[in-house]
């Protein structure tokens, strides 16, 4: 699932940080990030809300697979994925934002639509 982008980390170590990004997103509607680890998961969170969509048994085994709560995985298919239902992609937006002050890496803020 995670795109090509390595983010200066170990593959084990990038998808577990991957999954915490997408299930606080899902979770909180919003997150503040840097813009590589934005782009790098909107694809995935997308992909959540499409399985949300479907609502079968299958797509919510396949989304506890990659979200870490089951709380969040609740709210995905009874809360977050009926808003979408007359939309085709494009749940995610991302807000540039100014760099950070330690180390002056380009922020950016993902949010759902």
């Amino acid at each position: 699932m995670p795109g090509t982008r390595k983010l200066g980390r170990k593959t084990d170590i990038r998808i577990a940080m991957l999954k915490n990004l997408v299930t606080a997103l899902l979770e909180n509607g919003k997150i503040s990030t840097t813009e590589a680890r934005a782009k790098e998961i909107r694809p995935i969170a997308e992909k959540m809300i499409t399985l949300g969509k479907k609502n079968t048994l299958h797509t919510r085994r396949q989304a506890l697979a990659f979200i870490q709560s089951e709380d969040v995985v609740k709210k995905l298919f009874d809360e977050i994925a009926p808003k979408y239902a007359e939309r085709n992609g494009g749940y995610t937006r991302i807000y540039k934002g100014g760099v950070r002050r330690g180390d002056a890496a380009p922020t950016a803020i993902i949010e759902l639509v």
